[in-house]
């Protein structure tokens, strides 16, 4: 499985800057979960656990194998934000989209 990035930030951020944190994002959520190779997988699961339980209030019932999951991309994505946006950014000013293809 192979993914796309797409960042979305301010109008008034150049083409320079968008790809700049496009490259800190993707660096810094492969490494935390430990190769590029997981990213699409990872996600994908972890979007079946929203779908199934995003309406329900935190903690989700979930298996301890499922919370190991949710944990893992949920530390990897905070951690991806951060490298790409700052830690101080305000949650409206940018976001990222992950697009998931087959090779």
């Amino acid at each position: 499985m192979t993914y796309t990035l797409r960042i979305f930030h301010t109008d008034d951020v150049s083409d320079a800057e968008r790809e700049a944190a496009a490259r800190r994002f993707r660096a810094a959520l492969e490494a935390s979960l430990g190769d590029a190779s997981l990213v699409a997988p990872v996600y994908r699961a972890w979007l079946r656990l929203l779908q199934a339980h995003g309406e329900h209030a935190r903690p989700w019932d979930l298996s301890p194998a499922e919370q190991l999951l949710a944990d893992q991309w949920e530390a990897a994505e905070l951690a991806a934000t951060r490298a790409a946006f700052g830690t101080d950014r305000y949650m409206g000013d940018a976001h990222f989209e992950l697009e998931i293809g087959d090779r």
